[in-house]
């Protein structure tokens, strides 16, 4: 018989004992997870350029006269910013300033890249419903829906402008008062509000001795440019350049009279024209509506007017050769 050996069994070693470790009850209680932190947003901040004049800027030549031709030029005041800008848009009550200054402020934010007539509408609307102050508007039945599409309908960029004034109000409601911020540089720290509509709020609102710096609108931006006032590529710089020359007793006035001046050269060309043959230079009134985009041949041909700007600067010439 064969016999079959069986296969040899290795032994195994035997195992180490596992000695657990004393745990406290304390250890036990599971520990919460960990949340991650939050990341810390990044505010953007406005850069503030001081408004003061630089000791070594100096101002165009010539300047002064051009200046006193669109004074006269802008005497009977008929330019749309005059009749539906913030100050003439806002309701002057002696017995609630505050209320004056809050819709100065309401009218300006709405401004930005929207018509005088459109921003008009909509102010009037809210006047209308009684919704143009800050306790209005912070009532519940306000929302940021009914703001844009019931009375913000036609406003540039709506939907923003309803969200930045919901939160104007809450701002104005805890921090001043119901009021708005006495200077511009506050004005900067609301939603909404740029360097621009602060410094125009700052004058219309508050009437200070010394305005704070100049707001500069397009108009401004690109007529001196085109006088050669200053070499600028945004209003910010505009802004900086021409503060650093221009005498800070106009810097009160110098907004009204030169957006008025601009929306009458781009859209009330004949009224414009007419404005320069009847003033006291007609001829450097035509040259400098000419430096300002106005073409003289074109626009006299239209409304009726060749003979008479002929005539005008004929005269220019005759006087200058004698």
């Amino acid at each position: 018989k064969t016999t079959i050996s069986s296969p040899r069994r290795t032994k195994r070693k035997p195992r180490a004992a596992v000695v657990s470790p004393i745990v406290s009850n304390a250890s036990l209680t599971p520990e919460p997870p960990s949340t991650p932190e939050p990341k810390a947003k990044k505010v953007k901040t406005q850069k503030r350029l001081s408004p003061k004049p630089l000791p070594d800027a100096k101002a165009p030549k010539n300047w002064q006269e051009i200046y006193e031709i669109v004074e006269e030029l802008r005497k009977d005041r008929t330019a749309p910013c005059d009749s539906m800008g913030c100050e003439a848009l806002a309701t002057l009550d002696e017995n609630d300033m505050r209320g004056y200054r809050f819709q100065v402020l309401v009218a300006l934010l709405l401004s930005s890249q929207t018509k005088d007539a459109v921003v008009s509408e909509a102010v009037e609307l809210m006047k209308r419903d009684n919704i143009l102050s800050v306790e209005a508007l912070r009532q519940p039945n306000i929302t940021i829906d009914i703001l844009a599409n019931k009375y913000l309908a036609k406003v540039g960029f709506r939907n923003n402008k309803s969200k930045c004034l919901c939160q104007v109000v809450e701002i104005l409601h805890k921090e001043y008062n119901n009021d708005i911020p006495p200077t511009a540089d506050k004005m900067m720290e609301l939603p909404g509000i740029g360097p621009k509509m602060a410094y125009i709020c700052e004058v219309a609102a508050w009437d200070p001795d010394v305005p704070s710096g100049i707001g500069v609108d397009t108009h401004m931006h690109r007529l001196f440019n085109q006088l050669g006032w200053v070499k600028a590529k945004t209003p910010e710089q505009t802004r900086i350049q021409l503060q650093s020359w221009l005498p800070v007793e106009k810097w009160k006035t110098v907004n009204l009279l030169w957006v008025g001046f601009g929306q009458q050269v781009q859209q009330q060309k004949e009224t414009a024209l007419k404005q320069a043959l009847s003033s006291s230079q007609p001829s450097k009134a035509l040259r400098l509506l000419q430096r300002c985009g106005v073409d003289l041949k074109k626009e006299g041909a239209k409304f009726g007017l060749t003979e008479d700007i002929q005539t005008a600067l004929k005269k220019k010439m005759k006087t200058e050769q004698e």
